[in-house]
């Protein structure tokens, strides 16, 4: 599996977060890395630079898992938890920055794509996995997406997502994408299917 991702931080990421995610949300954090290095191919980035995207990728949703569930949004707490990984190896705080701002505005659209390429990049991953740019997606990387389900993604993240902003509201402020999963989950706490703002 590991041979996926560039370099020794990529293959470490995958390893660290594959414990901790939920599969789906595992399942889409590869997607969204084999749709963002397809899109990076095009970009004259460097070595390292590729390989802080896979830990970007990988990382993006880690702030839905149990072990980094903290007091702040989930997109900051993931965000934290790679720039905390990638001091671990050494990784240049430049490139520990870009990696935190890929991961924490990766649910701001309008934001994210006009930050560094990166922070591009993850976006693209995102929106291109939720089919809002079809487009990107040729027949290869149709048939590389596939060996990793969908499993459900938008309910089971949803989901997470949601059950981290019930038990600490602060981590869902009005205007982000937490705080408009948590109105609607509360406007209708019965809906068991995909939440009506993801």
């Amino acid at each position: 599996m590991d041979e996926i991702f560039n370099g020794s931080a990529g293959k470490a990421a995958y390893e660290h977060v594959r414990g901790l995610l939920h599969p789906a949300i595992l399942n889409h954090s590869i997607r969204v890395y084999l749709i963002a290095d397809r899109a990076a191919g095009r970009l004259s980035l460097a070595t390292e630079e590729r390989e802080a995207l896979a830990v970007a990728c990988l990382f993006h949703d880690a702030g839905t898992a149990p072990a980094y569930d903290g007091p702040q949004r989930f997109e900051v707490e993931g965000a934290d938890a790679a720039s905390n990984f990638l001091a671990e190896r050494e990784f240049h705080p430049t490139l520990r920055k870009q990696v935190w701002e890929a991961i924490a505005l990766h649910t701001s659209p309008g934001l994210a794509e006009r930050m560094g390429p990166l922070t591009r990049l993850v976006r693209l991953g995102v929106t291109v996995d939720f089919g809002s740019t079809a487009s990107e997606v040729d027949e290869e990387l149709r048939f590389s997406l596939q060996k990793f389900p969908r499993a459900g993604i938008e309910i089971v993240l949803g989901d997470a997502v949601v059950s981290q902003a019930v038990r600490c509201p602060s981590k869902a402020p009005a205007s982000s994408w937490p705080g408009g999963l948590l109105a609607a989950h509360l406007a209708n706490p019965e809906n068991t299917g995909v939440n009506e703002a993801f």
